[in-house]
């Protein structure tokens, strides 16, 4: 492969946080995080603002992200059910390109059962060790299942693939573990710039897809204290929907303070990554893809952290920088961008064919060819499907199955097993005050929405009993 000028192939990275709702940017208006390496990102490439978790909790989206499958057809239905033995991958797509691939950071797709070894007792998911078979088709590997201790990150790879410098905390079947220096966004950060590096002296002429999986700004809601010195509870502005209940609003005063700092020190490890790519001479053939799998409420509506469908929980950054960045007009990419979507639109970068098994959509186009708008796919994206597959039963969080969509002209619907839920005109009201769902002067709207909820349910096979529609 040539690395001459603009022929050289592209390469992808994708850069994943945990929990990280899209309105918590400065670009994206948020008064309380400073946040300049996204906001030049998003400024000089494409900001997809309407990008979304169609299932906002780890496992599920993750699932979803990796195979481009929904989760109800991709075996990963709920937290802590292991991707299926044999599953295909966005990395087997690229691997098969002749990609080299890497995984570095959380990957909690091995699911929650002890009994898939490699682990320590009475630390089960910390310690274990995931091995070559269980991961998804990534080669190199950084990683591990679960943690939610930003400071006690431990990480397992294969032999010898410590950091120099770094004690082997344990070793079994050619693999060990260690725990990352530091704070986990910059020690993760450090193993990838350190990864970009051996790409480029070892394999110059080899394309490669590499991922960079964080947990923060997931609870625990910490980071390193010059970051958490600039945050404090009461300084903290919330949204108009948090309600004024002093137990609700010091608590996310709190939560907050800890989370904008975690969002800070991960835009500062963006900003060393699109550094390390001008020095490694990497930038003008690398597409750098930003996203998170999810939000957190933080108190909107009272509600605490995600599964659910409000905006705060669903609503995601996802930015695309890299050899079709705008360095003079923002390109906002007008469609709906879901987990299922991630996989093939990375392909789609690189020019590369879409696996048939996947059942999202090749958004590509709309960052390469800006200006593009639908309909340039099959089948019209006038919709994003969203939804818990199954009853989650996380704490703080909704307990319950459901399903629903979020439209393109700004129309949310959704609702449990047997029983409509919520509607919310996100144009008139986008903190989501008024339930239109039982209105009947809303019936039209609710009809119409239910029967595109009803196709979505159709098209992808999912078998979730729906309401019957009734006025």
């Amino acid at each position: 492969m040539s690395m001459d000028g603009a022929h050289r192939p592209a390469n992808v990275i994708w850069v994943i946080t945990d929990q990280m709702r899209a309105q918590a940017t400065g670009y994206a208006g948020d008064p309380n995080v400073f946040t300049p390496n996204l906001d030049r990102l998003a400024a000089e490439g494409a900001n997809f603002t309407r990008a979304v978790s169609g299932a906002p909790l780890c496992c599920p989206f993750r699932g979803a992200m990796v195979t481009g499958r929904y989760p109800h057809n991709n075996g990963v239905t709920g937290h802590g059910d292991p991707l299926p033995d044999g599953s295909l991958t966005v990395a087997h797509a690229f691997r098969d390109a002749g990609y080299r691939t890497c995984y570095i950071g959380k990957w909690h797709l091995d699911g929650n059962s002890p009994e898939r070894g490699s682990v320590m007792p009475g630390d089960d998911i910390r310690h274990r060790m995931i091995p070559p078979e269980r991961r998804g088709g990534f080669e190199d590997w950084w990683a591990y299942e679960n943690g939610n201790q930003p400071f006690d990150c431990i990480i397992h790879t294969d032999k010898g693939g410590t950091p120099q410098g770094v004690p082997v905390l344990d070793s079994a079947d050619g693999m060990e573990h260690f725990r990352v220096p530091g704070f986990e966004a910059d020690g993760l950060t450090d193993i990838l710039l350190g990864w970009l590096g051996t790409q480029v002296a070892d394999r110059p002429e080899q394309p490669f897809f590499a991922v960079l999986s964080m947990q923060p700004p997931h609870n625990p809601y910490t980071a390193p204290a010059e970051a958490m010195a600039r945050h404090t509870p009461g300084d903290v502005r919330l949204r108009p929907n948090v309600p004024d209940i002093r137990d609700v609003t010091e608590r996310a005063r709190r939560d907050l303070a800890g989370y904008y700092a975690g969002i800070e020190q991960i835009d500062d490890n963006v900003g060393r990554i699109r550094a390390s790519l001008d020095e490694l001479g990497l930038t003008e053939n690398t597409y750098l893809v930003f996203f998170s799998d999810h939000g957190d409420m933080h108190g909107s509506h009272g509600q605490w952290r995600k599964t659910g469908p409000w905006e705060e929980s669903i609503r995601i950054p996802f930015l695309i920088g890299g050899p079709s960045r705008e360095h003079q007009n923002s390109n906002r990419p007008d469609v709906p961008v879901n987990h299922v979507d991630i996989a093939p639109t990375s392909l789609g970068l690189c020019g590369l064919p879409v696996p048939a098994q996947m059942e999202g959509t090749d958004y590509s186009a709309v960052v390469t060819t800006p200006g593009i708008r639908p309909p340039v796919w099959d089948g019209p994206p006038d919709s994003a499907y969203l939804g818990i597959p199954v009853a989650p039963r996380h704490p703080q969080s909704v307990g319950q199955a459901w399903r629903g969509i979020v439209t393109r002209d700004n129309w949310k619907y959704a609702c449990f097993e047997g029983q409509p839920w919520l509607l919310f005109n996100l144009d008139d009201d986008p903190y989501e005050f008024v339930n239109l769902a039982h209105d009947p002067a809303y019936y039209a709207i609710r009809a119409g929405l239910h029967e595109r909820l009803r196709q979505w349910a159709d098209q992808t096979g999912d078998t979730f009993d729906l309401p019957a529609l009734e006025r």
